[in-house]
């Protein structure tokens, strides 16, 4: 299974490559920032996926595992979201977007704080083998990982970078 995002694009610079998240997708607080949640498309998913869940986590150490975005029963016949997706209509038919670690229900974008360097942004899909999760309203990132690993038949994950 294969997950990308056609908004982020790799630079390279004195470590590498690494894929740059654009501002427009961190939170209004940040410079640029008009808080539109990432678009992301998949493909070849297990034949035997029922549904799909989505989670958008910062893993920088300073971040504690922050939950940006984390959508659950995304039907077995989705390839993506599209940009903006969030809290809009856009959002796949019996999709369950769950609330973020700001406290609010949704996609939350970044806003890591100032002289921290670039955080990594891990969105990891999982592709399940039950149409329903039943997940608590606000789950930690440890929460999600442990009720999706009961039901996962396969993942894949997509890094971007964004620091300030």
């Amino acid at each position: 299974m294969q997950l990308t995002s056609p908004a982020v694009t790799s630079t390279s610079g004195a470590s590498g490559s690494a894929a740059a998240l654009p501002a427009r997708f961190a939170t209004r607080a940040v410079t640029g920032g008009r808080n539109v949640s990432i678009p992301y498309q998949w493909r070849d998913a297990p034949n035997e996926t029922r549904s799909f869940a989505l989670t958008l986590v910062d893993t920088a150490p300073v971040a504690h595992e922050w939950v940006h975005w984390a959508v659950v029963d995304i039907s077995a016949s989705t390839t993506g979201l599209a940009e903006g997706a969030s809290g809009a209509p856009a959002m796949p038919i019996g999709s369950v977007e769950l609330e973020n670690s700001f406290g609010s229900k949704g996609y939350g974008g970044p806003q890591p704080p100032a002289g921290t360097g670039a955080h990594p942004y891990v969105a990891t899909l999982y592709a399940l083998d039950v149409e329903h999760v039943d997940s608590p309203k606000a789950p930690s990132a440890a929460q999600l990982e442990a009720l999706l690993a009961r039901h996962t038949l396969a993942r894949a994950a997509f890094t971007a970078y964004f620091g300030r």
